[in-house]
């Protein structure tokens, strides 16, 4: 039998892997540890308040009844869009917003520690999209094919931003085979955009498009569809607020009040529309059942790995067009939440 010495290489080899080994084990106890410290309470304390910018939820919860049951106080801001957004989180007024996927991404690239506790989607999404493309009158636009050469209205660090990116891509035009035009794409800048000739293109939300064929239609305006699935919609929080205990057991009892308010929506069309469109949105009853179907039937899915699979080419799509750094999708996702909204929906 062959004895190895102090200083043989071989047993270096084995006592280093032995260390290794004993590392990665307090790793793994630090990892568990940790991962165990930071799991979401049983039981929201007294006193609890959360700030919620989400106004259809708001609305959703108090036609529901579902409001009276969350077992912490609610401030609720009429605040939506990932720009309002993001500028409350930075001043600290807002705990959770409603947004779609770009607002996550955007407010990580700009320093702002945020994390996705919810995940909504829409069945058979390239039938129900969000946004059409809206033509102007006169533009030479049949598909997103003839885009080339075109201005198109454009808005970073939003939705509608990114899914003009992923248009191009999809038609095989790049950045400079078109003229992206800056600006927001808040309330009706983007049909007035249409309208004045000021753009070619802007894709308009589903709330604008029975208006804008109404108002322009006559003079050649018109919609075409783009083919991508453009539904994403998230509920996100600053990661400060996740850190928090009682905040984040209050967190966990929102996603689950928002889930059943997402189901009560699509199972009580009428009181919907009659509730939200036309009490509150101040539109025609005739314009609420357009939207309602055009949304479909809601997707909450109990796992995330398609979620940030798509949140990943999107990601990098916008950090190649954009020149910012590659993010992983998954480090925007608190997975503590991930099938929350999904058993909610089981119990009666």
């Amino acid at each position: 039998m062959t004895l190895l010495s102090l200083r043989s290489p071989l047993l270096r080899t084995l006592r280093a892997a032995q260390w290794l080994g004993v590392v990665a084990l307090c790793g793994f106890t630090n990892s568990a540890a940790a991962a165990a410290a930071s799991a979401i309470p049983d039981t929201v304390p007294p006193g609890t308040v959360l700030r919620v910018g989400d106004p259809k939820t708001q609305r959703a919860l108090e036609l529901s009844g579902e409001l009276a049951k969350l077992p912490f106080k609610v401030e609720w801001a009429n605040i939506s869009g990932g720009p309002r957004t993001t500028e409350a989180f930075r001043s600290r007024a807002l705990d959770l917003g409603a947004v779609a996927d770009i607002p996550p991404i955007h407010a990580t690239w700009t320093g702002l520690p945020v994390k996705i506790v919810a995940a909504g989607f829409r069945k058979d999404p390239i039938n129900h999209p969000i946004y059409k493309f809206g033509i102007a009158p006169g533009a030479a636009i049949d598909s997103i094919e003839d885009l080339r050469g075109k201005k198109i209205a454009y808005s970073p660090g939003q939705a509608q931003g990114a899914l003009v990116l992923r248009v191009l891509q999809k038609a095989g035009l790049t950045q400079k085979e078109v003229t992206l035009v800056e600006m927001p794409s808040t309330g009706d800048v983007y049909v007035s955009a249409l309208a004045s000739r000021l753009v070619d293109a802007a894709p308009i939300a589903e709330a604008n498009q029975p208006r804008y064929l109404i108002n322009y239609g006559k003079d050649g305006a018109k919609l075409i569809s783009h083919g991508l699935r453009d539904d994403p919609w998230y509920i996100y929080g600053l990661q400060s607020v996740l850190d928090d205990p009682a905040k984040a057991a209050a967190v966990r009892e929102y996603v689950k009040a928002w889930a059943r308010a997402s189901r009560w929506i699509y199972e009580h069309p009428q009181e919907w529309i009659a509730g939200y469109f036309v009490e509150q949105q101040g539109l025609s009853a005739d314009d609420g059942k357009h939207l309602v179907k055009s949304a479909g039937e809601p997707d909450i899915p109990a796992d995330w790995n398609d979620a940030i699979a798509r949140q990943q080419a999107t990601i990098d799509l916008l950090a190649a067009e954009t020149g910012k750094p590659r993010l992983r999708a998954e480090d925007l996702f608190d997975r503590r939440y991930e099938n929350v909204a999904a058993q909610a929906l089981e119990t009666p």
